[in-house]
């Protein structure tokens, strides 16, 4: 059987934010959010949110118990600042956890501690969520 580790990473995650459009539901005010500090304006695409929640779905699966701040780092960016040398910064910390909050509700995720680790880690029905969708 085909897990995560055996697709590529594109045609994966938009198979996932396809099938994730039936099950989570996108804020009304992600239409108007910019998705971190770095960037000047909101995305152009409508369904940015269901990838960028596939997206954290995949992390969560292959990192074992992340967090919103090591999320927040994974999703990062550069900004331009003109002259002087590029600074990155991380995303949007309330897009994160507001998605995390969503796979959550949908029982995709769930807290969990492994060992010192303590964050979000997947659960039997997201495993196999990701795993059908990689064939």
């Amino acid at each position: 059987m085909a897990t995560i580790y055996d697709t590529d990473t594109n045609k994966l995650v938009n198979r996932a934010s396809e099938e994730l459009k039936k099950i989570i539901k996108k804020p009304e005010w992600a239409k108007f959010v910019k998705t971190g500090m770095a960037k000047e304006r909101p995305p152009v695409e409508k369904d940015w949110w269901y990838k960028r929640a596939a997206a954290v779905l995949r992390t969560v699966y292959m990192k074992g118990p992340v967090g919103t701040n090591k999320l927040r780092v994974k999703f990062n960016s550069k900004k331009n600042r003109g002259f002087k040398p590029e600074k990155t910064y991380q995303a949007g910390g309330k897009i994160i956890r507001t998605i995390l909050q969503e796979l959550e509700t949908a029982k995709l995720i769930q807290k969990g501690e492994k060992g010192a680790h303590k964050g979000r880690i997947i659960t039997p029905k997201g495993k196999s969520f990701l795993d059908k969708l990689s064939k």
